[in-house]
């Protein structure tokens, strides 16, 4: 027998003011809104509904807005002061590799991404959480982003709390959903090509408010359409009104003139594409000299009516015949399907218009490998892109369990990839969830022997054992050894994937791995005395560096803050018994040692002159030392002469 306490809503008095706001909204859904205590009653539209004239006029314009607005503005231009920090234990093929897998908050990676990708991602593709009244659980702390990620993540010592509540009952149902969203794809659009573009899958529930979103993120005249994916093979009835078997992806492009067409591979080479097409307006088209190729002896066919059943056309000039082509200029009147200035690009592109025969039926015949344009329908009937069921299976094959609710199928993103990329192009997903999106990209590559790469965000977002979708991968990463996290199960799948596909392959070239980064709060030392020592603070204030932290953390930490790639080669030398790094052959040369004694400055210096004369970078060269490591500022400042002097202007230290 359940016991009944104060909190139980059995034991409280009906709340009168939410049941006649429940009833306002069934009868004026207009009246009601949302705002930072709720939702409420918006007045003066309920007296514009009931007639009264006596109400203001108010600034209105066109545009989607709501609570939080402003602020998930300022999340977006705030700096992070967090890093990535290496770890090649979990990675695979870490030397080689050009793919990333970031763990961490996908907000502060992306600002973290900013100076080393920007305008460098040719496909966004996310799944961000759909907004269906349950929790969700990003850390957006205007303040500290970093310490609210650990605490959430169970780094650090916190109560694990969820930071965003999404609950319909909370009256913020859009609202938190928007605000997480906005400054995401904020800073996502700095990191698309300009030719680049993003799709986004969603459902019913926000699909008219991100598209808004995104017309003013990206310019609503950078809406590229949405494509419908029929994502069950059977319909959900969940819906109280209709079976459910599609979601929605919806594309945007950086700068639409720039952005490439959606190519579904190549079409049939001479396939000919005829230019009546019954039922569109009458109009007049005039075929140049030499443009049409006649598959007939020389001959005049004179002018004349053309139709036949359903096809109307007329011959309006005479036409002259000579060696297969056309002596003159002729006109038709038809129901076209080309315009004038289409058939002027045929023309002017060389391509080939075929008439065959009496009555004339001009034909446009395609050459071998020219693009075919995706329908924005992506079935398993029509084009075979797979659906929800065939990513359960793809899972099971690879885990033998159930480890992911709701997955995405790989042959999906491989179609999307498809679509919009080519050789050595980036592709992001930063709601990577078990990282379907780099077993798609893997799945291309194989198949065109391509070398994109991908980058992965997912934050470690801890299972939660009250659910039962999560069981199974709980019990499996018991099983594996593996943090229960979903960041965990996306790198158990790359390992997985990647072995699977290896054993298909003939060739050792293809990228198979990854390199695994996680977010945490920065490797420099930020300045936060202790009122009660301030003596030691200041001690400690005179090594920048944490004592935790590698020289490897650093190093990619040096990366972000000068704009490097994170796959960019490094070399390293033993020069004057320290250790040097020489990143991209030479753009950035780095020692970290902890001690450069005065009689080691001369040849260091001299040694790093030397490497860097053998390298001969393009451009300008960044050499950077640990403040703390000279003696006194006289070593300091000769080792800085000395690099100057052989022209290594930019010389730092940290």
């Amino acid at each position: 027998m359940k016991k009944l306490t104060v909190e139980d809503p059995q034991t409280k008095s009906p709340d009168i003011v939410a049941d006649n706001i429940k009833q306002l909204k069934a009868l004026f859904p207009e009246l009601v809104t949302e705002g930072p205590d709720g939702v409420s009653v918006n007045v003066d539209v309920l007296k514009q509904l009931v007639g009264d004239k006596t109400v203001a006029d108010v600034e209105e314009k066109y545009g989607l807005n709501w609570h939080g607005k402003r602020r998930a503005r300022q999340i977006a231009l705030t700096p992070s002061t967090g890093t990535l920090r290496p770890c090649p234990e979990e990675s695979v093929d870490w030397d080689t590799t050009q793919n990333l897998m970031i763990e961490g908050d996908n907000l502060e990676a992306l600002k973290l991404l900013q100076k080393s990708y920007a305008g460098k991602v040719k496909l966004i593709y996310i799944d961000p959480p759909y907004n269906t009244g349950k929790d969700f659980v990003y850390p957006d702390d205007f303040q500290d982003n970093i310490r609210n990620y650990l605490e959430l993540t169970e780094q650090v010592d916190g109560d694990g709390r969820k930071v965003s509540s999404n609950t319909e009952a909370s009256g913020r149902f859009h609202t938190d959903w928007l605000n997480m969203m906005y400054p995401r794809l904020k800073l996502a659009r700095n990191l698309l090509r300009d030719d680049g573009v993003i799709f986004i899958s969603i459902d019913d529930n926000e699909v008219d408010n991100l598209v808004k979103l995104c017309a003013e993120i990206f310019g609503e005249e950078n809406f590229c359409g949405t494509f419908i994916w029929e994502k069950k093979k059977k319909p959900s009835f969940l819906n109280a009104n209709m079976g459910t078997v599609t979601d929605y992806i919806t594309c945007f492009a950086k700068s639409r003139p720039d952005s490439p067409p959606f190519a579904a591979g190549a079409v049939e080479h001479g396939k000919m594409y005829p230019f009546n097409n019954a039922g569109n307006g009458f109009q007049t088209l005039t075929f140049p000299v030499g443009c049409v190729h006649f598959f007939c002896s020389d001959q005049t066919v004179n002018a004349q009516d053309m139709s036949e059943g359903n096809i109307k056309t007329e011959l309006l000039d005479d036409v002259v015949i000579e060696n297969g082509r056309n002596a003159n200029a002729f006109r038709l009147r038809g129901e076209w399907r080309y315009s004038q200035r289409k058939l002027d690009e045929f023309v002017a592109a060389g391509d080939e218009i075929a008439i065959r025969k009496l009555p004339f039926r001009p034909n446009y015949v395609n050459r071998s490998g020219e693009l075919k344009k995706t329908a924005n329908l992506l079935s398993h009937r029509t084009n075979g892109v797979p659906a929800n069921e065939d990513a359960t299976e793809e899972l099971r094959g690879l885990f033998g369990s159930d480890v992911m609710s709701h997955p995405k199928p790989s042959g999906l993103l491989k179609y999307l990839v498809r679509t919009v990329t080519d050789d050595n192009d980036i592709v992001l997903d930063y709601f990577a969830g078990s990282g379907t999106t780099a077993h798609g990209v893997w799945r291309q590559n194989s198949e065109d022997d391509s070398r994109r790469r991908f980058i992965l965000i997912q934050l470690p977002e801890v299972l939660d054992p009250t659910i039962p979708e999560t069981r199974a991968a709980l019990a499996f990463c018991e099983k594996a050894g593996l943090r229960p996290t979903i960041a965990e199960i996306c790198k158990e799948r790359l390992r997985r994937s990647a072995k699977a596909l290896r054993q298909g392959l003939l060739f050792g070239r293809f990228d198979l791995g990854f390199r695994v980064f996680k977010l945490d709060s920065s490797n420099i030392r930020a300045w936060a005395p202790d009122r009660d020592d301030l003596e030691k603070s200041l001690f400690d204030a005179s090594e920048h560096i944490k004592p935790d932290r590698s020289e490897q953390d650093i190093l990619y930490e040096l990366l972000l803050k000068l704009g490097l790639d994170l796959c960019v080669p490094i070399e390293r030398r033993t020069i004057a018994d320290k250790t040097v790094h020489s990143v991209g052959a030479g753009v950035l040369m780095v020692c970290l040692a902890p001690q450069i004694a005065a009689g080691n400055v001369e040849p260091l210096a001299q040694g790093i002159v030397d490497w860097h004369q053998q390298l001969a970078p393009q451009g300008e060269s960044t050499v950077v030392f640990r403040d703390s490591a000279f003696a006194d500022d006289v070593a300091k400042t000769n080792l800085t002469a000395i690099l100057q002097q052989h022209g290594l202007e930019n010389v730092r230290s940290l």
